[in-house]
């Protein structure tokens, strides 16, 4: 019985080591440094395989939209307290029913907009990537929380 329990705790170790030095072997260090700075744009270059034009392009795409993004998670953020600031104090019906039917609209823009922005980013992406990119991307976009524009959660993935 000792041999067997020394025998299984040896097996057990090997197993762990030998997963861990495949895991560290098989994945991208690029990638790791992309997520453990969350750096969206590292990311995105090193896991699309983006060449120095795409990158530049998907940048500039960026760049332009991110003040429409804040912009819009700064109305779904004031829409939602309001909403909820009505209630909370359990009020006017009809007055919650128009928050939260405002609240709806301004997500709709949001996820709207962020649909055709995530689009022209996987058009400049080579055609496999750009189908891999949407397939990542566009099912977080109705789950967004819009507390901060988005950015790199990888340990939000699905």
């Amino acid at each position: 019985m000792r041999y067997l329990l020394g025998t299984l705790a040896v097996l057990a170790l090997a197993a762990a080591v030998i997963g861990f030095v495949c895991f560290r072997m098989s994945s991208d260090p690029l990638l790791h440094a992309a997520a453990a700075k969350g750096d969206a744009m590292l990311w995105l270059r090193t896991d699309f395989h983006l060449t120095d034009a795409q990158f530049a392009a998907i940048r500039q795409l960026h760049e332009a939209y991110a003040g429409a993004c804040d912009q819009h998670c700064r109305m779904i953020q004031d829409a939602t307290k309001a909403r909820n600031a009505l209630a909370a104090a359990r009020g006017d019906l009809a007055a919650l029913a128009a928050a939260d039917g405002k609240l709806q609209a301004v997500r709709i823009v949001c996820e709207t907009a962020i649909t055709n922005h995530v689009r022209q980013v996987a058009g400049l992406m080579a055609p496999a990537e750009g189908r891999r990119y949407l397939a990542l991307v566009l099912p977080k976009i109705a789950d967004f929380d819009h507390q901060i524009a988005p950015d790199l959660q990888l340990n939000h993935l699905r």
